[in-house]
């Protein structure tokens, strides 16, 4: 199975607490990593694209439990 559908899966049972706590969590990740990143070249620069992404469906998992769908 792939990361995505791993990721997905792992976050489709949280509730609306631990859905904001997961966000700041990565939000604060990212920030390190583009900071690491402008101060020497990642090994794996995906990782940002990544994070990122996977912060997007965090964050319209947290929409969607908030609208009620």
């Amino acid at each position: 199975m792939s990361k995505k559908a791993d990721f997905v899966k792992s976050i489709s049972g949280m509730n609306e607490a631990d859905l904001t706590a997961k966000i700041k969590e990565d939000e604060l990740r990212l920030k390190k990593l583009h900071f690491a990143h402008a101060i020497a070249p990642l090994e794996n620069p995906q990782s940002i694209r990544i994070l990122r992404r996977d912060i997007a469906r965090l964050k319209t998992l947290l929409k969607k439990t908030q609208l009620g769908a």
